[in-house]
């Protein structure tokens, strides 16, 4: 495991794996209490339909799009790296913002659907 570490720092010079900020280190707690097990109750829940999924993973999808945004907006700003090696960690963090998004907007919409759209009882005839 240290050696795939290794590898990655060496390779992609990411800061946030070789001198993680105090938030960064919270993150990584999230990922471990929050995200790892409800990946695994969503991929059972998925399958068997529970109704519950598109909650649990629209606050997935807004966790993980709120704090991998941080991340993009922090590794922008370190002084000493090239374009070029900022573009390198862009192919790692973007992808993961956009599938983060995706999904947020994917349960969202489910969200709706399941709870009967927008309601139109407090709408006066005018409207």
């Amino acid at each position: 495991m240290n050696d795939i570490r290794t590898f990655y720092i060496e390779t992609y010079h990411d800061r946030f794996f070789s001198r993680p900020p105090a938030w960064f280190t919270m993150y990584l707690w999230l990922e471990l209490v929050y995200h790892v097990p409800l990946s695994f109750w969503a991929v059972g829940a998925l399958l068997r339909g529970d109704p519950k999924v598109p909650a649990h993973l629209l606050v997935f999808a807004v966790q993980t799009a709120l704090t991998t945004s941080t991340c993009i907006a922090d590794y922008l700003s370190w002084s000493g790296y090239s374009n070029a090696e900022k573009i390198e960690l862009g192919k790692l963090y973007v992808p993961y913002l956009a599938l983060s998004v995706f999904m947020g907007v994917d349960m969202w919409t489910r969200l709706i659907k399941s709870i009967g759209g927008p309601s139109k009882a407090g709408r006066s005839k005018g409207d």
